[in-house]
């Protein structure tokens, strides 16, 4: 069976970190994505969704050091259906995500993580795909660097390459 969400929207809380015994972080918070749409009577209307979202491995640890309460994010994973007893004895249900991987979008320098951050992400490039990998929850997950090309053997070496001057509302992400 096929089973993978995705989903854009901004956090609902900052993320709740912790270990298993073994050592794999896991991370928790929510997501609100919206829809504007016009009812059948011509009004514009807006309909809010909130998830929650379960992060392991070191997208987990990713996670946290970079977003906060607010911070836009795009998201992709597994729907999976928890279930439990509350304090009184009924039983209750959510449906959450299981994040398999994550791209931040807030624009480097903006957003609730630049105000900690002194004025973007650290090191890690805004928009960087950060990926759990394929393992079971007792595995520790991977984080996948975003590759780069091999210059060709012609190609000027990376200290003398011209710096390209471009605004940035000139760039489309």
């Amino acid at each position: 069976m096929f089973n993978k969400v995705i989903l854009v929207g901004n956090l609902t809380r900052d993320i709740e970190l912790r270990y298993t015994p073994s050592g794999t972080a896991v991370g928790n918070t929510g997501i609100a994505t919206s829809r504007k749409f016009k009812s059948a009577d011509g009004q514009q209307k807006e309909e809010v969704c909130f998830v929650d979202l379960t992060f392991f491995g070191r997208t987990a640890e990713i996670a946290n050091q970079y977003l906060r309460k607010g911070s836009k994010v795009l998201v992709e994973g597994r729907l999976k259906y928890d279930t439990w007893e509350d304090q009184n004895g009924g039983k209750r249900s959510k449906h959450s995500i299981t994040v398999e991987n994550m791209t931040m979008l807030d624009s480097k320098g903006s957003g609730p993580a630049a105000d900690q951050q002194g004025g973007g992400y650290g090191q890690q490039p805004s928009g960087g795909n950060y990926g759990a990998g394929q393992g079971s929850y007792g595995q520790q997950n991977s984080y996948q660097a975003p590759q780069q090309q091999q210059a060709p053997s012609n190609a000027p070496s990376a200290d003398k390459i011209p710096e390209i001057d471009i605004d940035d509302d000139e760039i489309p992400f």
